[in-house]
């Protein structure tokens, strides 16, 4: 498609609010799992922030968590939720156990072949096969709301890797370092097909515990969701 310059598009990308997960597994692409209550007023807080701007398409991932986070902001501006499968979970081995600090899936030396090389990574999908899927759905969601504005749904990891991409920085990171907290809002703004900013704001954060906030010291026991690695 060629680039149309005057086309101002802004494309936000959410993390979906706080997950029920009592038992503390990295959960990933399994199903079943939904927002806590938390979680929701999460959601809520984001609409209600959204509620003013000219959001035209709404798109989450197919995970029970991202479309339940989308609903709300959809309904907001009269709009149904879209599904990308693009916007899925990153595929993680470890996917169904725990992974809490010296308690977790680690202990057991079968599994440390699985983290032998952090720059791929070794333990679930590559960062370059994020990176291809993830910009394939923002440009679908910018052309979509072309001229207008769009709320994309996703996960932690995807998210933190798409915006590690479109600012030129190394996918291999830190993951107590990425930016992206729940119900965060990652937004790109396009002139035409090009991306020209990317912004970062947490309308929710309050309702966030310190704990699950970007930066955070993992907790022992609390397991990977949202501590040390998100989703």
């Amino acid at each position: 498609m060629n680039e149309r310059g005057d086309d101002l598009t802004v494309v936000h990308v959410m993390r979906h609010g706080e997950v029920d997960n009592p038992t503390g597994v990295l959960y990933g692409r399994l199903p079943g799992y939904h927002l806590s209550e938390l979680g929701r007023r999460m959601a809520e807080r984001v609409a209600e922030h959204l509620a003013a701007r000219d959001i035209t398409h709404v798109v989450a991932s197919p995970l029970e968590r991202a479309q339940e986070t989308a609903a709300p902001i959809a309904k907001t501006h009269g709009l149904d939720v879209d599904t990308d499968g693009r916007l899925i979970e990153a595929g993680n081995v470890f996917q169904g156990k725990t992974f809490g600090i010296g308690d977790g899936a680690l202990r057991r030396p079968a599994n440390w072949r699985h983290v032998v090389n952090p720059f791929r990574p070794s333990w679930g999908e590559p960062y370059v096969d994020q990176v291809v899927r993830m910009m394939g759905a923002l440009h679908t969601a910018k052309d979509r709301a072309r001229g207008h504005e769009a709320v994309v749904v996703s996960h932690q990891l995807p998210i933190w890797i798409l915006r590690s991409y479109a600012e030129r920085r190394r996918l291999w990171h830190d993951p107590r370092k990425r930016q992206c907290t729940l119900a965060s809002l990652t937004t790109f703004t396009f002139r035409g097909d090009r991306i020209v900013s990317v912004g970062y704001t947490e309308p929710a954060l309050d309702l966030v515990p310190p704990h699950l906030r970007a930066g955070a010291r993992p907790v022992k026991g609390a397991g990977v969701q949202g501590k040390a690695f998100g989703a």
